[in-house]
């Protein structure tokens, strides 16, 4: 499992957490917005390492711009949630580079 893989995992499950209503958003507001600027920072490395590894990128795409307007109290959580799902499926899809190997 290439580290790409891995980090869409863990931004997915992040995601999730923060997508959760009231919870996610009491975490977010109480470290001052500080999570959203963690969420940003693991995307863009998640996205660097999915186009080396030549993976989706839409989930990573979508959680950049999920972290840029977080802070809205509605669309932030239904945005969170949407890039969980996004991350879920990119993550679950097989590592291209081993569908390239013969069996």
């Amino acid at each position: 499992m290439s580290a790409a893989r891995v980090l869409m995992w863990v931004t997915a499950s992040l995601e999730a957490f923060l997508g959760i209503p009231l919870i996610g958003g009491s975490f977010v507001i109480t470290l001052l917005w500080t999570p959203l600027a963690v969420m940003l920072i693991l995307h863009i490395i998640t996205l660097v390492l999915s186009q080396q590894k030549g993976r989706e990128t839409r989930g990573s795409i979508l959680g950049i711009v999920t972290s840029c307007v977080g802070w809205v109290p509605f669309v932030g959580m239904v945005m969170h949630i949407l890039t969980a799902i996004f991350l879920f499926i990119d993550a679950a899809e097989a590592d291209p580079e081993l569908e390239k190997q013969p069996a």
